[in-house]
């Protein structure tokens, strides 16, 4: 009776424990609602409306999803699109608090360029392209978007471009060159005088 008890006690704990750990995970995520947008289904009895929420989540250390969510009320829908959002997280080759190289991706209509930029730069980006950048964890970047200006096809775009990224050791391995000659040219730059790239 008593290592029943004592069992019990354990597994009580844990599962304690595991809540405080996905507790302490959900409020480390960075989530966005990016666009609410009211739908309409023609049924036999006319119209019924819903909405439609996109929801972007990201860690701010290189790992962002999304998630489209619908539901008759704005909270349900919020609620599924970051639950799928979670689901659905893709890692990201940053570098430093930029991206590795130039990147181009379309969706849909809407076509995003991503570029590089030297510390203090900022995030020169709006709508969805923001978004997703600043919950991925990028603070410094350059970027164009053209084509729809539909937030959900220029977010997707924008992961889209985020998930061709290659680290800088990778870039050389597949181009057989050192990788120093990978990196931006400020942080070469940098490393010839013996600073830090942010001191330039």
């Amino acid at each position: 009776m008593a290592e029943k008890e004592k069992r019990e006690r354990d597994d009580k704990r844990e599962k304690r424990e595991s809540r405080r750990d996905r507790d302490e995970d959900r409020e480390e995520l960075d989530e966005r609602v990016i666009d609410i947008a009211r739908v309409a289904k023609v049924i036999k009895g006319g119209r019924r409306f819903a909405f439609r929420t996109v929801v972007i989540v990201g860690d701010n250390k290189g790992r962002v999803g999304i998630g489209v969510g619908k539901s008759r009320g704005v909270p349900d829908s919020i609620r599924k699109g970051s639950e799928r959002a979670k689901r659905d997280m893709h890692k990201v080759a940053l570098a430093g608090s930029t991206i590795p190289h130039e990147v181009t991706a379309k969706f849909g209509g809407a076509k995003v360029l991503l570029r590089p930029a030297s510390p203090g730069t900022g995030v020169i980006a709006g709508g969805g392209v923001r978004a997703v950048l600043e919950a991925v964890g990028v603070r410094d970047i350059l970027t164009k978007s053209q084509g729809s200006n539909n937030l959900l096809n220029v977010a997707m775009a924008t992961i889209s471009a985020l998930e061709q990224l290659v680290s800088p050791e990778e870039l050389a391995a597949m181009r057989n060159k050192p990788v120093d000659d990978m990196r931006p040219f400020w942080e070469q730059a940098a490393k010839r005088m013996g600073k830090k790239p942010e001191d330039l």
